[in-house]
């Protein structure tokens, strides 16, 4: 196994809204698999792709996006995953972590909006919340940029983890354009469907939301959020954070930016002192 991820013989598949928060889980009468250790268990397991309505994502998002999962794209999609992990395929994050984002910050609760691309690659990083690593991985470059510029910026001291839940509690909607991904082949979901999904999704952000702030990092971000309005939203854009591009990242200065909009408009600001220890929870499970 490589870690946390949909293997062959640990494939839950056919989602169950009471158990989990992905897409793919077991039905009544199979043998149940365990998402967070991943059992080695060699049990072949039947598929089946389900309808929206299976889907557990907090109520705002759910009555906005439910007719997605009716589009014969996410079908597709569905389809197309499960072939590829009964074919031996590991696929981050696991199911039941597929939605984090949209559990963790409720519709009516999104202040800001950071767009990222796919998910991380290697075992045990993603876990549906872009630029955000689980407890104890080590702090992707990237993110170390972000708390590098968040220093410079706000005064703000970087913490010795990953793990943006805090955030994603206070209104930060942590999406990102690709929702899954296998191990060690980077974009390698990306074509699948899920961009149409995410389309939808910012789409949504941008007619039913008011006053929000979208930071768009790199060019892929910046295509992706053309669809914004301007007028009604603040948009900021920057280079993206990698180490290869940080030059057209630093001193953006997009977290002040964003909190001098939130109090313009009546909002509360976001904390973007991510707390000093953490531990795991359950971050699929609306808070």
């Amino acid at each position: 196994m490589e870690g946390r991820g949909i293997s062959s013989r640990t494939l839950a598949i056919i989602l169950d809204s009471r158990k989990n928060n992905g897409v793919l889980a077991l039905r009544e009468g199979l043998q149940r698999v365990n998402l967070s250790g991943f059992d080695d268990l060699s049990v072949e397991l039947r598929a089946e792709v389900v309808t929206g309505e299976e889907i557990k994502m907090e109520d705002g998002w759910k009555s906005r996006l439910q007719i997605q999962f009716e589009q014969p794209y996410m079908k597709e999609l569905l389809k197309t995953l499960v072939t590829r992990a009964k074919a031996g395929a590991t696929i981050y994050p696991p199911p039941d972590r597929w939605f984090t984002a949209f559990n963790l910050t409720a519709f009516d609760q999104v202040k800001v909006v950071i767009l990222g691309q796919d998910p991380y690659h290697g075992a045990n990083q993603a876990h549906g919340l872009c630029f955000s690593v689980l407890p104890g991985v080590p702090i992707p470059p990237s993110l170390r940029n972000v708390y590098k510029e968040l220093k410079e910026d706000l005064g703000i001291e970087p913490v010795k983890h990953g793990y943006l839940e805090s955030w994603a509690k206070q209104g930060v909607f942590l999406l990102n354009s690709v929702l899954t991904v296998e191990h060690s082949a980077a974009a390698s979901h990306q074509g699948l469907g899920w961009e149409t999904f995410t389309d939808a999704v910012i789409e949504t952000i941008n007619t039913d939301t008011d006053k929000t702030v979208f930071m768009l990092w790199g060019g892929y971000a910046k295509r992706k959020g053309q669809m914004i309005d301007k007028n009604r939203h603040l948009v900021l854009e920057s280079a993206h954070p990698s180490p290869l591009s940080v030059r057209g990242f630093k001193d953006c200065k997009h977290f002040s930016k964003a909190n001098d909009w939130l109090q313009k408009h009546g909002k509360t600001p976001i904390d973007w002192q991510l707390p000093e220890s953490v531990k795991l929870l359950d971050t699929a499970t609306p808070a």
